[in-house]
């Protein structure tokens, strides 16, 4: 009689650890792989920044007034960059909501990988993406006229905090994505994330604004990211008495790690009951 044995999925800390990194770059692999297939998306994603760039900065830029004086076009760019990153939230969604509504999560969850490698593949991949759009997004600034005056460690600050703000947000995009079971559910998300970018300081400085709205502004955390990153980039725009606009830095770390201390575990959660 032969015997057939079954290979067990480690026990020790190290093996589950190598065997979690593995699975969550097959899963990130295989995200990566459906973007290229669907092109179209990526571009469609890339769109409403792109024609924002074009709109706001050409169109309706010379009627702008920026405070403190300074080229429209220079202030708008790190208010996309931010933008951008804000609407990433909603491809995080509408991919998590395509995989559960199909049954293809609920596959993954009965395949013998790493449990968290499902959600973790998803906010690598999205991560990837996030960094593409942003060197898209700088390509076309460029080509308007927008420079990054500052030095290069600001710059590099300047990204790190945009991609903090899109990894902290990929995490409500999970959670949501997790709890809607339709694609119907998904198409109210656009209009529901709208005036959260928008109401912020992404076109105009909130200085401008009415002080009831101008304080909800400054109270947004994309608003406290794209202010730092106007500081770091040295681009106009600069300014506010509040609290809140003179620490547009701190802010612009805090509030991406509370909304991952809040988000993170409520997806994890809510992967692990998912057909509860």
């Amino acid at each position: 009689m032969t015997t057939l044995s079954v290979k067990q999925p480690p026990t020790d800390l190290a093996g589950r650890l190598s065997r979690a990194v593995l699975d969550s770059a097959t899963m990130t692999r295989r995200n990566l792989i459906y973007w290229l297939r669907s092109p179209d998306e990526v571009v469609g994603g890339l769109a409403f920044p792109i024609v924002s760039v074009l709109l706001f900065g050409f169109v309706f830029g010379s009627a702008m007034t920026v405070p403190g004086g300074g080229d429209y076009r220079e202030f708008l760019m790190p208010g996309l960059f931010g933008m951008t990153m804000v609407f990433g939230l909603v491809v995080t969604a509408t991919a998590m909501v395509s995989d559960t509504s199909r049954g293809v999560t609920d596959r993954f969850r009965s395949m013998p990988i790493a449990p968290s490698a499902v959600v973790a593949g998803r906010s690598l991949a999205d991560m990837i993406r996030a960094c593409a759009d942003l060197a898209a997004l700088i390509g076309c600034g460029l080509l308007v006229g927008w420079r990054a005056r500052g030095g290069v460690l600001e710059f590099a600050a300047a990204l790190g905090l945009l991609l903090l703000l899109r990894f902290a947000l990929i995490w409500v995009g999970i959670y949501i994505g997790l709890l809607l079971r339709s694609q119907e559910g998904v198409s109210v998300l656009f209009p529901m994330v709208l005036p959260f970018a928008m109401i912020a300081n992404t076109f105009v400085s909130p200085t401008m604004m009415p002080n009831w709205l101008g304080f909800i502004a400054d109270l947004n955390p994309m608003s406290a990211t794209v202010a730092a990153i106007r500081e770091l980039f040295g681009n106009p725009g600069l300014g506010g008495e509040t609290w809140l606009a003179q620490n547009a830095i701190l802010l612009a770390a805090a509030w991406p790690l509370a909304i991952i201390a809040i988000f993170f575990p409520l997806s994890v959660h809510r992967y692990r009951h998912l057909s509860r």
